[in-house]
This record gives C-alpha cells, sequence and structure tokens, in this order.
C-alpha cells in the first residue's frame, strides 16, 4: 500500500432521505452536478500505480449515493486494472450495479470491496430490506469483499436488539458501527443527545473496533508528524482536483497533464482541523506512525458465524492489514523540518535549497 486515497464521487442525489445524513442535514440534495470531464480511460492512465509510485487504497464515496453515476463501474475497472485495491462506500440497493460489478474478471474482483452503509430505518420505511440483504449475497457469491457498517442515530437506540437479530441471522455478524457528525454546526461535533462517553457505551455493545479507535482520537488535536499530502490525498475524480487533506488550502489538479509529477506534500506539523475526525481511515492506516492503532482491517472484517466465511477476501484483508510506513519512508529530523517550510511556499525549489543550506 503505496498511498491511501480518498475519493470524491461528483454526486448529491441519493434514492434513501436518512435525517442524519451529511445531505439531510445540509439540505443539499441534488445541489452538485454529476459530471465526470475524463473518461474512465484516461482517469485509470491518471493514477496508474507507475505515477502513483505503487499500489494504492481507493476509498470512493458520494455526498449522495456513490453508484448513481453510470461511469462508476467502468472507472472502479479501469483502477482495479492498474493494480489497485478499491473499497465503495454504498447503500446497497442498487442492485444492477452490484450485478454489472460480478461480471468483472475474478483477479480484479478480489481487489474490489464495498463499505456497505446499513440505514436500518430507512431501509425498513421503503421496503429494500431483502433488497440489502440480496447484495450482501451477490457479493459473497461473486468473491466481492464488503464490510456493513452503521451510523448509530439516537433514534436507533429503541431497535438495538432487533438490530442485533436481524444481522445476525442475514450477516452472520453484527454490523461495524461509526460516530456521526452534527454538520449544522461549525465545530466538529457528536451528533448525539449523548456525550461521548455515553454514546459510546451504548454502541460499543456491537464490538467495533471502529468505534473503539475513533472513539479514542475523538476531540484530540493532533500536533504529531503527519503524512498526509505525501501518504495519502483527497481527490475529486471528477475533475481531478487534489489536495493533502481536509484542512489543507494547497490543492493541484493531477488530470490536466498526466505527463506532469504529482507533489506529494506532507501536511508535517502543520494540521489545521480540530481534529482527525476520519481517524478511523487515516491514522488507522498510518498517516501518524507515532500513533499506535488497530488494523484498519480489523475495523472493517467479521466472521460470518453461519459459516465460518469473512467478509474480506483473503486478498483484501491481507492487504488492509498492512500501515503506510510498511512501504514508505519516514522523514529524517531535517526533512521534517525542511518539509515544514516548504508548505509556505509549496513549488520554490529555490527557496527550498536556502532553507536547507541555513540547517546545519
Amino acid at each position: 500500500m503505496k498511498r491511501f486515497i480518498d475519493i470524491h464521487v461528483p454526486v448529491s442525489n441519493c434514492n434513501l432521505k436518512c435525517h442524519y445524513c451529511y445531505v439531510a442535514q445540509e439540505n443539499s440534495f441534488g445541489s452538485e452536478k454529476t459530471e465526470f470531464l475524463y473518461s474512465a480511460d484516461y482517469i485509470g492512465k491518471a493514477l496508474s500505480k507507475e505515477r502513483l509510485g505503487g499500489i494504492c487504497h481507493f476509498n470512493m464515496c458520494g455526498i449522495g449515493e456513490t453508484l448513481i453515476p453510470e461511469e462508476m463501474i467502468e472507472i472502479t475497472k479501469k483502477l482495479l486494472e492498474q493494480g489497485h485495491y478499491i473499497l465503495i462506500v454504498t447503500n446497497g440497493t442498487l442492485t444492477k450495479r452490484f450485478e454489472a460489478f460480478t461480471k468483472f474478471p475474478e483477479e480484479l474482483r478480489k481487489r474490489l470491496g464495498f463499505k456497505l452503509s446499513f440505514h436500518y430505518l430507512e431501509l425498513k420505511k421503503k421496503n429494500l430490506m431483502n433488497v440489502f440483504v440480496n447484495t450482501v449475497t451477490i457479493l459473497k457469491e461473486a468473491g466481492i469483499s464488503y464490510t456493513i457498517e452503521m451510523t448509530p442515530s439516537d433514534e436507533l437506540e429503541a431497535y438495538i436488539d432487533e438490530i442485533k437479530e436481524f444481522c445476525k441471522e442475514n450477516f452472520g455478524a453484527l454490523p461495524h458501527v461509526t460516530i456521526p457528525r452534527d454538520m449544522t454546526k461549525n465545530e466538529i461535533v457528536l451528533l448525539s443527545k449523548h456525550n461521548l462517553e455515553s454514546f459510546v457505551d451504548t454502541w460499543d455493545t456491537f464490538d467495533s473496533e471502529m468505534l473503539r479507535f475513533k472513539a479514542s482520537t475523538w476531540e484530540i488535536k493532533r500536533k504529531d508528524y503527519c503524512y498526509a499530502g505525501k501518504w495519502s490525498g483527497l481527490l475529486n475524480i471528477g475533475t481531478g482536483d487534489f489536495s493533502a487533506c481536509y484542512g489543507s488550502k494547497l490543492s493541484q489538479n493531477i488530470f490536466k497533464n498526466i505527463d506532469k509529477k504529482i507533489d506529494f506534500v506532507a501536511i508535517g506539523n502543520g494540521c489545521k482541523i480540530a481534529h482527525c475526525y476520519n481517524s478511523h481511515s487515516f491514522l488507522a492506516l498510518g498517516n501518524i506512525p507515532s500513533i499506535r492503532t488497530t488494523l484498519y482491517s480489523e475495523e472493517r472484517n467479521r466472521i460470518d458465524a453461519r459459516d465460518g466465511s469473512t467478509w474480506l477476501s483473503e486478498e483484501m484483508n491481507e492487504f488492509l492489514s498492512h500501515r503506510l510506513e510498511d512501504y514508505n519512508t519516514q522523514h529524517n529530523v531535517l526533512e521534517k523540518y525542511i518539509n515544514n517550510c516548504k508548505k509556505v511556499k509549496i513549488y520554490s525549489k529555490k527557496a527550498i535549497r536556502k532553507i536547507q543550506a541555513s540547517v546545519k
């Protein structure tokens, strides 16, 4: 795993209307134009393992339902053909999309996985529960990895026992659990009537490593040296705009000229956000090597008690059981100093040489 790229898919429409969804909170359904400026073949070349420095882990997610754009099928295939591993966030209800993915060659399917968001109340309301369960069956039979996760809202508390029973019967295990954010506030705050401790106590019965690790880093400001921007990044796959992290104001377009080298520059000690609210991905994958964490595979995998199989394929589980530091070189003290200064004027090589010469 040379790099982790969190890919934004330009779509804000969705066939579900969950009240805790970021789009619903901001009332922005359909606010983003779904447009891909480049073809799937071009995107594959732009994100080749040669250009990115090696095999990467892509997380693909839209603000709305990720798989609504039909282009996602061919884009995913082209990226898999480059040798990368991909996880796609989806609500699991667009059956035809999953059937299309099952037609991929086996070599591609074993490096593909889906983060199935289990929106329990909305699925029940729209009579889509059987559709979701069928999706799991489709993926399992095709040898495609999947992981089931749930956004725990206060309204779900009355259904905890019911949810557990349903999941054990249909998935062989409980879903993993995340932490919802209140997008109506300027700060990064928990979307719950509970404080964090009470919230975790309520949902820890799902035995989710994702919840536990995410809670352990919640509201902790990171001043450590972070390799986000060098080992990971954010990419709008519709436009090619690439940035280091959520708090970074520096951006470059990596699609306009695919012969141009990509500038991978670490955030370093300059993180601008209050806390790493997606720590379960960025920190668990190792952007801050000094923070020892659970493995990302442990936040995603489960054993299906019905037959002893696992949600992740053997290949996917092995890949996600490594950290970025395993395949990247860490900066020494001098390099960290230079990098922190470089961000002031990111493309000035002359300034960097002057700084380097002044350091004994």
